[in-house]
C-alpha cells in the first residue's frame, strides 16, 4: 500500500476493484465504514455481487478480465472533463510532479496507429525492443503544458476556453495518453466490459470528483485485479488515473493493495519473488555485464534524468542512486569477511529472459531439470494453476521436503486418488512447524507497518518455527561442506555468517536486517558509530563494506536507546552485544503508542509500530503538498512546511521547490524513487507496453461468428508478451468451455484449506467444495440448488455443490450473454474435509511481467453430475 489502513477513512471515494474486502478484510473495511460516515462514497467493481457490494453506492458488475477497458474509459472521461473544465482538477500537481509534459521517442507507435494493430512499437515477434518508449533526446517537455495559462488557473476570473489536447506538441505524454485512450469510448468499453454505458458515466463523473483539489480518492485491489496475463497492466491502469487525480501521496489518496496473508507484504520486501534480492534490489543475471560486482552495479544503478525546461523542480532525488551502498551492505550481512568484489560471485545468476517464479518452476520439473524442492508454507498441489499438472510435474522430483503445520496435499501427492505410489521414486520428507502463534518474530501488514508478535503457546511434539528449522539446517550444512574438501563452489556455504545457534533469537535476526557498523566510523555528517552498533538510517550504510544490513528498507527499525525519546516504550528495549561491545538499543517494531500526534489527527499513529522507510506512513508525501510546501489538502494534511516540515516523515527532508529556488538550492522533485523525480504516466519499465492495452484472457468468450477469438479493441487479441506454458496446458474453446470461471475464496476456509479443513467447526461451517451459479444459467440448465454438477474444462474437470445465487447474472457482450461460475479452491484431498481444487480448472500461463497465473478468467462448463 502506498498508504495504510486507518488512511482509508480519509477518503472521498474508494473504489474496491479485484476484491471482496468486507468479507476478506473485515477489520480494514472498518476504515471505509468511518469513511462512508463522514460521506465518502464506496464503488466496488466485481463480476459477482458480494458482501462489499452490499455496501456500495455504486456498484458495477464487470465481465471478468476488463479492467484495463474499465479504467482506459474512466481516464478517456477524466481527459475530456479536464479539457472543458481544468478548474476542477490539480493542474498544477499534473505539470509539475508528473512525466505528462515530456516528450517521447519520435519512433514511438501506439496499438491504435495505422498498422500496428494493437501492439506497440517494437514488437518482434517473440518480445519487445523498449527503445521507442523512451524519452526524446535530449530531455524535453510540452511547452504548452507547462505555460502559465495552465499553472495559474486559480486566478483567472474568466471562463477558460476547451483545450484540445491533439494541439499539444507531438509524442507530448499527455497528447499520446489521449490520442491512446480516446478509443475507450463507452459505448465500445461497454461492448467489451458489459457494463451498460449509463452505469459508466455513473461511476466515471463519481470518482472523477475526486480530481479537485482538497478531494482524495483511494483504490483498493486484490488478487481478483493482479491474477490475469496482463495484471501489470492493471495495477498501471490505476496508477495513471490516480496520478490524473492528484490522489498519489495524499492523504485518502494512493493505491493500495489488500494482501490476503498477513506477512505477504514483509515476505515480499524480503525477496520471496524470484527477481529481486531483500529490499527490492535487482537479481544478477548471466549478461557479460553481470560478471562483476561493479557491472552488475553499472547495470543496476540507475542515473539521473534532468528535469527539462519548464519544470520548476531542478532536481531528481533518484534514491535508487544508492543501490552500491544497499547492495555492498547486503553482501556483507551474508558474507563479512569476504571482500564485496569476491562475495558477489557467490550469488547466483539468473538467465536474462528465462522465468524462475512458480510457473516456470513446475514447467522445469515436469521436464525434469530439477531434483529436489523445498516446500515451505505452500501448498501447489492445491493453489498452484492447473493443479493436475503441476501434481505430475512433482513426481519428477528425486526428493521433495514439505515444512508445514499438517500434511497437505504436496506432501501426500503420492498416494493422491487415481495414482498408484509404487510408480512415483519422489522420496518425500516432512518437517513439522510452529504455526504462527507459536513462535515470536514480526510481520509487515499492508500498509508497511513492521510488529512484533510474541509466542503464545509452544508447539506441539517436535515441531518447531521455521527458523530454529532454518538455523538446524544451515549449521549442518555448513559442517558437511566444511568436512568435504572436495565438495563443489563450497565457499558461499562456509564462508556464510550464521551465529545464531540451535534455538536462534528472531530479535537477533532483526538487528542484522536493520544494519549494523563492522568497524568504527564516521559519517560524512558527523555521526559516529562504534563496531557493532545498530545503524541509525539507510542514508548511514556505506559502500566500502564498512557496514552490513540484510535489506536497507527495514534500516530504521531500530535505534540506539534515547531515554528521553524512547522511555515511554520499555518493552522495546534490547541489550546486545555484537562484534565485541555491547550496546541498548529500540526495537520500534515492538512499540504500541496509541497517541496520534499527525496534523489534524489524520491517523497516522507514529508510534504504533514502524513503517519501511523510516517509519514514513504515506510514501510519496511531498506530491501532498504544493510547490510552497502547503498541503492541498488542509483538512487532511500529511505534511507541511513552515520553515521546517512537520506532520509524516517526508519523503526526503529538503525544502520545498520554491523555497529551495529562493534560497538557491536544488529544488528536488517528489517522486523521489524514479530517476526523473516526478511520476510516470507514460512508463516504459515494463514487458508489454508503455501503457496498459485491452487483450482478452488467454481464454475468452468474446468470439466471431465462426467462433474465432477476438478483440473488440484490436487485431491482436492476447497479450503478446504474456507467459503461456505447455505443461498438460491445453486451451479450451467458447464453443466447448461457453461459461467464463473465476476463483475465489470463502469466509470459513483460507488458502489451500490446510489451516480450516483440519478444525471441525469450521468443516461444520462450510463442510464441501461448492460453485456458485447465476440463477438464469442455473434454469437453463435445470440445476437445483444443493446438486452435485460437474465443472470442466480443457485441463480437467471438478466435483462440487451447487449453489444457485443471486450474486451472479449474466453481462451482455457484444450483444451476447456471458454467464460467469464462481470457483474456490481451498479444497483437496488430503485433510479432514476433502474435495476438488477449483485450481484443477484453471491455466499454466501468466502474467508478461511477474507470471502470476490466471487464475481469474477461464473458460468453462458444467453439468449435473
Amino acid at each position: 500500500m502506498t498508504n495504510h489502513y486507518i488512511d482509508l477513512r480519509n477518503a472521498d471515494c474508494i473504489m474496491i476493484i479485484g476484491s471482496n474486502a468486507a468479507e476478506n478484510h473485515p477489520i480494514a473495511f472498518k476504515w471505509i465504514t468511518a469513511a462512508k460516515e463522514r460521506g465518502a462514497k464506496l464503488i466496488n467493481v466485481d463480476p459477482r455481487f458480494t458482501r462489499t457490494s452490499s455496501k456500495a453506492d455504486l456498484y458495477v458488475r464487470i465481465r471478468s478480465g476488463t479492467d484495463i477497458a474499465f479504467i482506459g474509459g474512466m481516464i478517456r472521461y477524466v481527459l475530456e472533463d479536464m479539457r472543458k473544465h481544468p478548474q476542477d482538477y490539480n493542474i498544477e500537481y499534473l505539470t509539475q510532479y508528473t512525466n505528462a509534459a515530456y516528450i517521447i521517442d519520435e519512433k514511438v507507435k501506439l496499438p491504435g496507429d495505422e498498422g500496428q494493430n494493437g501492439l506497440f512499437s517494437g514488437w518482434t515477434g517473440t518480445s519487445y525492443d523498449s527503445s521507442s518508449w523512451k524519452y526524446a533526446s535530449p530531455i524535453s517537455a510540452s511547452a504548452k503544458l507547462l505555460s502559465p495559462y495552465w499553472s495559474g488557473w486559480e486566478k483567472r476570473e474568466d471562463p477558460f476556453p476547451e483545450v484540445a489536447w491533439g494541439d499539444l506538441e507531438e509524442r507530448c505524454v499527455l497528447r499520446l495518453l489521449w490520442e491512446h485512450y480516446r478509443r475507450y469510448d463507452t459505448e465500445t468499453v461497454s461492448r467489451i466490459t458489459g457494463v451498460p454505458v449509463d452505469e459508466l458515466e455513473a461511476v466515471y463523473a463519481e470518482y472523477a470528483k475526486t480530481g479537485a483539489r482538497g478531494k482524495a480518492g483511494t483504490i483498493c485491489y486484490a488478487m481478483g485485479t493482479t491474477q490475469h496475463t496482463y495484471g501489470t497492466q492493471n495495477i498501471r491502469a490505476y496508477a495513471i488515473l490516480q496520478l490524473l487525480l492528484a490522489n498519489m501521496g495524499v492523504a485518502g489518496g494512493g493505491i493500495n493493495a489488500l494482501r490476503g496473508t498477513s506477512n505477504v507484504q514483509g515476505s515480499t520486501d524480503m525477496c520471496l519473488l524470484s527477481h529481486i534480492l531483500p529490499g527490492y534490489l535487482k537479481v544478477p543475471n548471466d549478461s557479460d555485464g553481470d560478471q562483476t560486482f561493479a557491472g552488475y552495479l553499472a547495470r543496476t544503478t540507475p542515473a539521473n534524468i534532468s528535469p527539462p525546461d519548464g519544470l520548476e523542480g531542478t532536481d531528481p532525488a533518484n534514491w535508487w542512486q544508492h543501490t552500491p551502498k544497499y547492495a555492498a551492505s547486503l553482501l556483507k550481512a551474508w558474507w563479512p569477511e569476504v571482500d564485496v568484489n569476491d562475495s558477489y560471485h557467490y550469488l547466483p545468476k539468473v538467465k536474462a529472459g528465462k522465468s524462475y517464479a512458480h510457473i516456470g518452476l513446475f514447467e522445469a520439473m515436469d521436464e525434469g531439470k530439477i531434483e529436489g524442492l523445498w516446500v515451505w508454507g505452500q501448498n501447489p498441489a492445491v493453489g498452484g494453476p492447473n493443479s493436475n499438472g503441476e501434481r505430475q510435474a512433482l513426481g519428477n522430483l528425486k526428493w521433495l521436503v514439505s515444512v508445514d503445520i499438517w500434511l497437505n496435499e504436496t506432501a501426500e501427492f503420492w498416494k493422491r486418488p487415481g495414482t498408484t505410489p509404487a510408480d512415483i521414486d519422489t522420496e518425500v520428507i516432512v518437517l513439522p512447524a510452529a504455526c504462527s502463534y507459536e513462535k515470536e518474530g514480526s510481520i509487515s501488514n499492508s500498509g508497511r507497518w513492521a510488529q512484533w508478535r510474541y509466542k503464545a503457546v509452544d508447539a506441539p511434539g517436535g515441531a518447531k518455527p521455521d527458523l530454529e528449522i532454518m538455523s538446524l539446517i544451515m549449521a549442518r550444512l555448513k559442517e558437511l561442506y566444511a568436512a568435504e574438501k572436495d565438495s563443489k563452489f563450497p565457499d558461499p556455504i562456509v564462508n556464510l555468517d550464521w551465529p545464531y545457534g540451535e534455538h536462534p533469537d528472531p530479535d537477533e535476526v532483526a538487528r542484522e536486517i536493520n544494519g549494523y557498523a563492522l568497524v568504527d566510523f564516521t559519517t560524512a555528517k558527523g555521526r559516529e558509530y562504534k563496531k557493532g552498533e545498530l545503524i541509525d538510517s539507510f542514508v548511514d550504510l556505506q559502500a566500502d563494506g564498512r557496514t552490513a544490513s540484510g535489506n536497507w528498507l527495514y534500516c530504521n527499525q531500530y535505534n540506539t536507546w534515547n531515554e528521553d525519546r524512547d522511555g515511554d516504550f520499555p518493552e522495546a528495549k534490547v541489550e546486545y552485544t555484537k562484534l565485541g561491545n555491547s550496546f541498548t538499543a529500540i526495537n520500534k517494531l515492538k512499540k504500541r503508542g496509541t497517541v496520534d500526534r499527525s496534523l489534524n489527527g489524520i491517523g497516522l499513529y507514529s508510534d504504533w509500530s514502524w513503517c519501511w522507510p523510516l517509519n514514513r506512513r504515506i510514501i510519496y508525501n511531498r506530491a501532498s503538498v504544493d510547490l510552497e510546501g502547503k498541503p492541498w489538502d488542509s483538512e487532511h494534511p500529511v505534511i507541511s512546511w513552515d520553515g521546517g516540515w512537520s506532520g509524516d516523515v517526508p519523503d526526503g527532508g529538503w525544502k520545498p521547490i520554491k523555497v529551495a529556488l529562493d534560497d538557491g538550492e536544488p529544488a528536488r522533485l517528489p517522486f523521489i524513487m524514479k530517476p526523473e523525480g516526478v511520476a510516470r504516466i507514460w512508463g516504459y519499465g515494463l514487458k508489454d507496453g508503455p501503457l496498459p492495452e485491452v487483450y482478452e484472457p488467454w481464454e475468452s468468450p468474446v468470439v466471431d461468428a465462426d467462433g474465432n477469438r477476438v478483440n473488440l479493441m484490436s487485431a491482436t487479441v492476447n497479450n503478446p508478451a504474456a507467459f503461456i506454458g505447455d505443461l498438460k496446458n491445453d486451451r479450451g474453446t467458447a464453443a466447448r468451455f461457453p461459461y467464463v470461471g473465476t476463483t475465489y475464496r470463502c469466509t470459513e476456509h483460507w488458502q489451500t484449506g490446510i489451516m480450516t479443513r483440519n478444525l471441525p467447526w469450521l468443516n461444520e461451517l462450510m463442510p464441501n467444495m461448492y460453485v456458485e451459479i447465476g440463477e438464469d444459467l442455473a434454469d437453463n440448465l435445470n440445476i437445483k440448488a444443493g446438486d452435485k454438477v460437474i465443472v470442466s474444462s480443457a485441463r480437467g474437470e471438478i466435483e462440487a455443490i451447487a449453489v444457485v445465487t443471486k450474486r451472479f447474472r449474466k453481462v451482455v457482450v457484444n450483444g451476447r450473454s456471458v454467464h460467469h461460475i464462481g470457483v474456490p479452491w481451498h479444497w483437496g484431498y488430503s485433510g479432514l474435509s476433502k474435495g476438488d481444487s477449483g485450481n484443477i480448472l484453471t491455466p499454466h500461463v501468466g502474467d508478461a511481467n511477474t507470471t502470476i497465473p490466471e487464475y481469474k478468467t477461464f473458460l468453462c462448463n458444467v453439468r449435473r453430475a
